[in-house]
């Protein structure tokens, strides 16, 4: 058994490793920006140059402090045509520009100096005081440079190009920016001179060594920071842990009672298979199983929780229980406040385990060794709980294993309803507000507790049942 165990945790090494790289992969891909998440703004805008020059390096400097201008992995293959250090770019929609201007012509350096040409072309066109007489042709041809910074098609830059002529040579206060211009102008024509296409069909491997996004990420995570909430800049290990007590302690409840019902139901209603007993106490339980939570908890909180009906239980959102009251206060309110989430949490699941248990008992109990025992003169509760009950665990064990990921992952619905500050609260509105870190941790997490879950179901199986070894000796 200990050398089965050893070999498995050594194959979540590897899984593990391609979960958290799927992982990245999404959050990288994920649409947003988080620097700009967390600096609360549009990029571009029509501010002043310095106004554009001190966010930009607000910027950037948030950027860099996060990793987010390192490379994404320890290597990249590409063609001969792109660039190794693209990643230094700070806006997503300048680097897929670039991207495609490099590879459209083939030399990277001629690609660069004309984003740098056209850089210096914006922040001049930005330091030109606004005048009556230039308010229209200065926001025409700021809007024309944004433009260009995001476009890589021949034609429409030409005819921005064009544009571009027009406005300079019908206004005179733009004067200051020609020369940016021409050389703008002037670089984006090299490329086109220059251009080396074949170059893209060149392979070519780049390896960066450590100093990428992955890393980071994954040896923070394995150390215990989760990084930084986008929403209001708290570590995300902060978030969770306070989300994490109120999601354990309902679902931990919820599922010793589930168990605790659920269990002897289905032994009975193995026991009484066929009678009327049996046939009501099923039909009841798969028509409280038929009902959504979220419809249960609704109605719950319209026709329990005040308003025009009873006043048994407080309404969602109430306030805190003071953290200055006594223990058992704080017991019993607690218990009173957690009631019908906990209902709500617990009764789909009775229908499911008691079908399980049930169907586990009937197949053990027309085995031979049932009959044997109860030739022997056993009494019933004897047969039915020492002898049948323990061979009938494996359906029930299987389902224990997913219970590890969802102690963390929470509910969603009964959450949101009930205003419970849980992990399935927590975890939608990162989802709203496309707060990464938050909902990838929770992911890696749920991956960890569900490998964790098999493992110890693996393991209980060959508790109960002799006939399960995963030894490699044979008899």
């Amino acid at each position: 058994m200990l050398k089965y165990i050893l070999k498995r945790v050594f194959i979540f090494i590897p899984t593990l490793f391609f979960i958290s790289l799927i992982t990245f992969i999404i959050s990288i891909n994920a649409p947003g920006d988080p620097v700009e998440s967390m600096l609360n703004k549009n990029s571009g805008g029509d501010g002043q140059g310095s106004q554009k020059i001190a966010t930009e390096k607000a910027y950037i400097s948030l950027r860099h402090q996060y990793g987010f201008d390192l490379p994404v992995f320890y290597f990249s293959i590409s063609n001969a045509s792109s660039c190794d250090t693209l990643n230094q770019i700070s806006k997503q929609s300048h680097r897929n520009n670039l991207e495609r201007l490099s590879f459209q012509y083939g030399n990277w350096d001629d690609v660069a100096h004309y984003y740098k040409q056209l850089r210096d072309f914006e922040v001049a066109i930005y330091s030109v005081p606004k005048k009556p007489e230039n308010v229209d042709a200065l926001a025409k041809t700021k809007q024309y440079v944004n433009t260009l910074f995001e476009n890589y098609d021949d034609e429409k830059i030409k005819t921005i190009f064009t544009n571009i002529d027009f406005i300079f040579s019908s206004s005179a206060s733009l004067s200051s920016a020609a020369g940016y211009y021409t050389a703008c102008k002037e670089a984006y024509h090299t490329i086109l001179h220059d251009r080396s296409p074949l170059k893209k069909y060149i392979p070519v491997i780049h390896f960066y060594g450590f100093q990428n996004q992955y890393h980071r990420w994954i040896s923070s995570f394995m150390v215990g920071d989760f990084g930084i909430s986008y929403q209001d800049k708290r570590p995300v290990s902060s978030v969770i842990w306070d989300a994490l007590g109120w999601t354990m302690s309902i679902s931990t409840i919820s599922i010793i009672l589930a168990y605790l019902i659920a269990i002897p139901l289905g032994v009975k209603s193995a026991v009484n298979k066929g009678k009327r007993s049996e046939k009501m106490t099923t039909t009841f339980l798969f028509l409280i199983y038929s009902l959504p939570s979220f419809w249960i908890a609704t109605i719950l909180v319209i026709f329990f929780c005040g308003g025009d009906y009873l006043s048994w239980f407080p309404s969602p959102g109430a306030p805190p229980i003071p953290s200055d009251a006594p223990f058992f206060y704080k017991l019993t309110e607690g218990a009173y406040r957690m009631a019908l989430p906990l209902f709500c949490w617990t009764y789909t699941s009775l229908a499911f385990i008691s079908r399980q248990m049930r169907g586990g008992m009937l197949n053990v109990i027309g085995q031979d060794f049932i009959r044997t025992a109860r030739a022997k003169g056993l009494s019933e509760n004897k047969v039915i709980w020492k002898h049948a009950f323990k061979n009938s665990l494996i359906p029930i064990i299987t389902l224990f294993a997913s219970v590890f990921p969802l102690a963390i992952s929470g509910s969603f619905v009964i959450e949101n309803i009930f205003s419970i500050p849980g992990m399935g609260k927590v975890s939608l509105e990162a989802l709203y507000a496309r707060n990464y870190p938050i909902i990838f941790t929770v992911m890696m997490f749920t991956a960890i507790l569900t490998l964790l879950g098999n493992l110890i179901a693996d393991i209980l199986y060959a508790m109960i049942d002799p006939r399960i070894s995963y030894s490699n000796k044979r008899k």
